[in-house]
């Protein structure tokens, strides 16, 4: 879940909603509340660590900060070394999370087909008309927290993918390599952040298991329509349409628009990541990363 948290391709609810645990987790957040301070308040704290059972967020959680840490370095390489490579990886992971996820809809209809189209124009919409830059002050880093963990909670939809939207992902990725690097001037951003994180996840854990209870095929519809928009965002082959300067004063890409790969590199155009399409590397990362998805799932399920 840490490693899926990293990467803008498949979130940490769709690994925990494919391998069994999902409920355990969501039921584990939302029991954070008034009731667990006061039992903490009386010195209870053996009723506090089961009701919130601690055990299991502690072990989850400690699994996943490891996988941040293996993931922040690993990734931040391959998108240096291997751009392409990596976002056809990402473009596998989120077609195959689409079937994992459509799957589970037990009845369609006029409202769950709409919930799908409806998630699926809106995030494809975003993807065209907001350009990836973000706002590097401190009051929208708390925001990005806020907004980006709620996907955390949901089986689908990636807090790296809402970063990249919100045009942070390239400004907090590289904080926490900082840190984690034994550099702590990125500390203040990641506190910030972190806050966010704490806000988001105690608010939006109530709304999404109300959602759940209530209306389970047409949230799970509209969280596949979410990932069906997504992948224009993860589209190997992309078009430079302006940069921009970020605070170091390095010119880094500010928008870009989807190509098909038979024109990548063959106009006197602007391109990120060279000319060469790279057809094979990326047609064996997608197929890899769908694989890699559909895999987890039939084993999580069978378990």
């Amino acid at each position: 879940m840490g490693m899926a948290e990293v990467v803008p391709g498949v979130s940490g609810g769709t690994i925990a909603f494919i391998t069994g645990i999902y409920e355990r987790l969501i039921f584990a957040i939302k029991s954070v509340d008034l009731e667990l301070l006061r039992l903490l308040g009386k010195g209870k704290i053996a009723a506090a660590w089961k009701k919130v059972d601690g055990n299991f967020l502690v072990t989850l959680f400690a699994g996943m900060i490891l996988g941040i840490g293996v993931g922040v370095f690993a990734i931040t390489w391959l998108l240096q070394n291997e751009p392409i490579g990596i976002w056809s990886f990402f473009f596998g992971l989120i077609l195959a999370s689409c079937l994992v996820i459509g799957r589970d809809i037990d009845r369609w209809n006029i409202g769950t087909i709409v919930a799908l189209l409806l998630g699926a124009v809106l995030v494809y919409y975003v993807t065209i008309a907001v350009p990836n830059t973000g706002i590097e002050a401190l009051w929208f880093v708390f925001i990005c927290g806020a907004v980006a963990i709620s996907a955390l909670l949901l089986p689908g939809l990636s807090g790296s993918f809402i970063l990249l939207l919100l045009g942070m992902y390239t400004y907090i990725l590289p904080k926490v390599k900082e840190v984690l690097s034994g550099n702590l001037e990125g500390l203040s951003v990641l506190a910030v952040f972190g806050a966010g994180c704490i806000v988001g996840v105690l608010s939006f854990s109530r709304v999404l298991t109300w959602a759940f209870k209530n209306y389970k095929n047409i949230t799970l519809a509209f969280l596949t329509g979410l990932m069906i928009g997504s992948l224009n965002k993860v589209w190997p082959w992309q078009q430079v349409l302006s940069t921009r300067e970020n605070s170091k004063g390095e010119e880094v890409v500010a928008f870009s628009k989807s190509i098909l790969p038979s024109t990548f590199g063959q106009l006197d155009e602007n391109f990120l990541y060279g000319t060469d399409p790279q057809m094979t590397v990326a047609l064996l990362s997608i197929v890899f990363g769908f694989v890699l998805v559909t895999a987890l799932a039939f084993f999580g399920k069978k378990s």
